[in-house]
Order: C-alpha cells, then structure tokens, then sequence
C-alpha cells in the first residue's frame, strides 16, 4: 500500500489520514464544495473536488470516487463509516478495479449487511439471536400472533436499517395493526423488507471491537458499553464495559469468535450484544468497519486501530491485544438540542473551545466558522477522556465538561453534565450500576415534542430557544462575579429605544461562513401557517423515507403524513388539522429542500367526509378484529 485515498469527510477522513502519513503512505481526499475548506482536506497530500451539491452525486457517488482513484494513481481505498463503507457494490468494484479495499470482502457485507440474514448467519454459528421471526412477514395475522405469544413490547426492524434507524418500538395490537396499515396497506401489503423481535427491556448494549487477519489470526482489542443511547444512537461510550463478569466477558469473546469465522471476516468490525440483568446475552448485529466509537478501545488497548486495518488489508497480521489498562469515555459532541430531545440543529460555529490537560484526546474536524450543516451527521466531533480507573475518569470527564465552550448551535454538553452527575451511570455514594439502552431516555429526554400540534417535526427550531421564544446569552460581571446572562431577543431589540441600534450593539457578532453557510438553517416560525393554509412543507433538507397517506385521504389533526430523514434521525410531519390529503408533491426516497411542499390538505368543512380509501383501511383492520374500526 503506497497511496491511500479516504473515502469520506469531516473527523474519520482527517483520522485516518494521520495514521496512514504516520505509515509513509501518501494520502487522498475527496470534497464535496461545502467541504472545500475542510481540515482533512487541508491535510491529505492530493485533493479532488466531487462536483455536485447532494451527497448522491459526490460522497456516495461510487463512479467518481473510482474515477479520482484512478486518476490520482491510489492503490487502496479507505471507507471509514458510514457513506460507502458497508456497500457491497462498492467494495466489490474496487477489488475488480485492482486496489486494496480497507474492510471485509463485499460478501461478507453482504451477509451481514441485512439485518434478517445477519440472524441467519448468528444462528448457524450458535449465537443465541433475540426472539423474532427471522423470516419477512407478509401479512398482519403472523405479526399479531408471534406479538401475542412473545409478549409486548416488540420491535419492527428494517433488514437494511442500520445506525438505530428503521426501528419502531411497538406497545399493542392496536399500535401494531397501525404500523401495518400506514407502512404497507397502501402498497400492497408488502412488509417483506421488515422483521419483527421481541424488544427485550433494561439490556445493556455491550460490543467488542474485534479483529481477524487473513491467517484467521482473530483478537478481541476490548469490550464497550454503549447503553446510553437516544432513538438508538449512540451518545456515551467507554471501554472495557463495566461491572461485568469474567464469564460473561469470555462468552461475548467465544461468540465474537464465531460470528467472524462463520464469514470468513478478514478485518476489523464491531459484535453487538444486549445482555441483560440476569446475565443473559442476545446477538443484535455485526458492524462490518470501524465504528465511530472505537477510539476508547484505542485508548485502553494502546493500540491505533486505524493502523491495524491498514496492515491487515495489506495481508499482514494483527497484533493481539495486551491485557486492557486504565478506563475511558468517548462523548459524542453533537448539534443536538437537550431542550427539545437532542433533536439535531444546523447553524454556524461561533465560538468553540475544546478541553485539553491529561488523558483528554479530541477527534474534530470543525473549526470556528464552519456550518453544521443538516445534509450530514450533526456530529462535529468527539471528547475522548481516559484516566487509570473508572472512578478516576468520571471525575476527569467533569473536570473537561467545565472547560469546553461551543457557541452558535446546540450541544448536548449540559445534558452530559447530568449523566456524569447521576448515581445510576456514575455508581457513586452507595448506588449500583443502573443503566440499560432506553435509561436516557426515559429519565431525561421527557420533553413532550411540539410536533403532534404544530404540523411540523420537533426539530424545527433555532439553536438558542426556550418554549419557542428566541434568546441571547451573555457573559457579564455582577459585584465582580462572572455570571451568565440570557434574554429573549425581544427585548434586546427594545434596548435603548425603538431605533437607537443599541440592540445591534450587543448582539454577539456573526463569523465568517465557510461552505454553504446559513442557508441550510430554517426559521422557526413557515411563512405559511398550514393549519390555516393546508400546505405541508420540509422544514429542512431531507430525504423523504414514508408517505403515509394517499390523495383523497381523509385525516385527523396530529395524524402521521410524511416521515422525513435528516442527520441520521427521522423527523415526522403531522396534519395540523382535520382536513381531506389534495395532492402529495413528493415520492420516497426525494430530496428535498427546506420550504419545498410535501403535502397539500383542503381543510375545509366538507373535507372530512370519509372516502373510499378510508372505508377501505377501516374495513381491513376490522378484519382483524379491530371493532372500532380506528385509524391513526
């Protein structure tokens, strides 16, 4: 391996081109225009422009990346995560394209890359899977009885989901006959791209960074805990995974083991467990790359994982991993409101100071002045802390929350500051250990979202808000205190009159924009009410993933209309009164823009008459034994 080129952007691109440099390896990047003045771009020794505004048509533009390869003589492609990392077109065209692809064989993502067939492959290697049916359902009668039987809660999970995305957590029949109708009723009745599990409550999401070389040389680097989680992504994590047993830490090993050599993996990759109370532990995935939180298996393992990949694509072997030392947290710094349920945000970063001191590592690939910007992950970065015990990083990770500084977005610091301040995770003052995967949820992220009443995602919203109302923090000196000093931006603008400009003066001042800039940012408040309007429109760039209703269609208000994908996250868009659907503008899997109509509703009086549509859905769920006849 001579010359690398980094399939990717932001911190993985910047990551691995350290390491490769470190190597000798001469490195490649690749841009997209909002990402022109970007750090890893500025690093790597080439850069080649990916002509186009959508990710489609640059950093999942599998041609053109071929294409710069090529060009730019590269032997080996680097993935990183996410984009073309797990598509097995891909990997595939660049081993037949005569370059070293950085990452399992495209059969191996293959297999493990559907979720149904990845259970498949857990099975025949005698790793005990989650209680589902591992088989596509077609029909509504199979779902209703396995829920019956296995107990609720159950999970609907889509075969090619991945990163937390595609799951619906379901309470009753009633909510089950719902998911059925509005996903698949109106298509057919196809579910074939879904399966059904048993949701199993108060696990622990615990993995092991593993690896296996092309001699079948197979090491486990460490054990995760990756419990506290919102809309199953990741938020904390740290290695090795705490208070577990040595057997239960042996057996996570023994299945890792098998899952790799029942494919044939040849690589680094993640094994994904939920283990529960009472020890018992369930197979949930295998990620096929290396994860964004593998760098506290780096910290106590002492080993650059990047490295490892880089040697084991090359055909050489890994090195098996030392005996763990110390403990370590990654937290994901995020444009994530914890006012409104870490809905993710876009803006301009204005100020940005990170921690720094002993055992704090920072992988970031923002500076002062970049956009968050909502076509990509809002993650801007990550805070790695590691100190010689647990107890020890715990107190290390507040020591950094008080030095860290970001200011023109959201963050979820303050609500890292609860975390770390919580006997249930800490398992200080006399507590025990007490988290499980919906823990950070159920505790903290309670806020009922607005959505269901304005006819728009929660998400919808500005950086700095409190119940709607747009606000100003400042620094200031009282009696020679520093304190902080927020006001709503209302009466900043009365400061010193109507028309003094004394308001001007003490708004904090913008930097400059890099890339896109603001336009990605969405006001508050449609220009057109759509409860008085009847026009639905995307509240931010997205990508449309379900319509859930048809023309004609009769709805209630806070009824479901389009489910929306922005930043990793889906964002649901209600009816924001009782009307009858005109026209739907959209189609699945459309880009869309912020503004752009998805949904006209007539909210006239006579609209909410039932049409054939309606009788049709109604009459199908009673067939099921849904007497009233009701539908979300």
């Amino acid at each position: 391996m001579k010359k690398l080129l980094v399939a990717n952007r932001g911190e993985i691109a910047l990551r691995v081109v350290r390491t490769a440099q470190e190597m000798g390896v001469t490195t490649v990047a690749v841009y997209a225009n909002q990402d022109r003045d970007a750090a890893y771009v500025q690093m790597a020794d080439e850069a080649y422009l990916l002509p186009g505004e959508t990710n489609n048509q640059t950093y999942l533009n599998e041609d053109a990346i071929l294409e710069v390869a090529k060009r730019s003589g590269a032997d080996a492609i680097h993935p990183g995560y996410g984009f073309l990392s797990e598509v097995a077109s891909f990997a595939g065209k660049v081993v037949q394209a005569g370059l070293t692809w950085v990452g399992p064989k495209d059969q191996v993502l293959t297999d493990l890359g559907d979720k149904i067939q990845a259970c498949k492959v857990a099975e025949q290697a005698k790793v005990p899977i989650v209680p589902g049916l591992s088989e596509p359902v077609t029909d509504i009668r199979t779902l209703l009885d396995f829920a019956q039987q296995a107990g609720y809660p159950v999970m609907m999970k889509k075969a090619d989901g991945g990163g937390g995305r595609g799951i619906t957590l379901i309470h009753d029949d009633d909510e089950l006959r719902t998911f059925y109708m509005n996903h698949d009723a109106l298509q057919g009745g196809d579910l074939s791209d879904y399966f059904i599990e048993k949701f199993v409550d108060r696990a622990r999401h615990v993995e092991t960074q593993s690896g296996r070389d092309s001699n079948g040389s197979f090491t486990v680097y460490s054990t995760r805990d990756c419990s506290v989680q919102r809309r199953n992504q990741k938020l904390v994590e740290e290695a090795p995974a705490p208070y577990l047993s040595s057997a239960v830490t042996s057996k996570l090993e023994e299945y890792s083991h098998r899952l790799f050599e029942a494919v044939g993996y040849v690589g680094l990759g993640t094994c994904e467990f939920l283990v529960t109370p009472l020890d018992k532990i369930y197979f949930l995935e295998v990620n096929p790359r290396l994860q964004v939180e593998h760098t506290v298996s780096e910290e106590v393992c002492g080993l650059d994982l990047v490295r490892e990949q880089l040697v084991i694509a090359s055909g050489g072997p890994l090195t098996p991993a030392p005996v763990p030392r110390g403990h370590s947290f990654e937290l994901r710094i995020t444009s994530e409101d914890p006012a409104t349920n870490l809905t993710p945000s876009s803006g301009t970063i204005e100020t940005l100071r990170w921690p720094s001191g002993p055992g704090i590592r920072i992988d970031s690939g923002v500076d002062v002045g970049d956009t968050v910007s909502p076509r990509n992950d809002s993650m801007m970065g990550k805070v790695v802390i590691t100190a010689q015990s647990r107890e020890a990083a715990v107190a290390r990770v507040r020591r950094a929350l008080k030095e860290i500084e970001i200011e023109g977005v959201p963050t979820p610091i303050s609500l890292f500051k609860q975390i770390f301040s919580d006997d249930d995770f800490t398992a200080e003052n006399g507590h025990s250990f007490d988290i499980s995967t919906k823990w950070l949820e159920r505790k903290y992220l309670t806020v009922e979202p607005k959505a269901t009443k304005a006819g728009q995602p929660a998400s919808v919203s500005t950086p700095e808000s409190r119940d709607g109302e747009d606000v100003e923090s400042f620094t200031i000196e009282v009696d020679d205190k520093r304190v902080k000093l927020t006001l709503p931006q209302v009466m900043l603008q009365g400061i010193g009159g109507s028309g003094s400009g004394a308001s001007k003066a003490v708004s904090r001042l913008q930097q400059p924009l890099r890339g896109q800039g603001m336009k990605d940012r969405v006001s508050r408040t449609p220009k057109d009410d759509p409860a008085r309007s009847g026009k639905i429109v995307a509240p931010m760039q997205a990508v449309v993933t379900r319509i859930q209703v048809a023309p004609g269609q009769a709805v209630n208000k806070s009824d479901l209309l389009v489910v929306l994908e922005s930043m990793k996250m889906e964002n649901y868009v209600y009816a924001p009164a009782p009307g009858r659907v005109k026209s739907i503008n959209v189609g699945v899997a459309d880009g869309v823009d912020a503004g752009q109509t998805l949904v006209e509703l007539d909210l006239s009086t006579d609209s909410n008459k039932k049409s054939d549509m309606d009788i049709a859905l109604e009459t199908g769920m009673r067939k099921e034994g849904d007497t009233d006849g009701k539908h979300d």
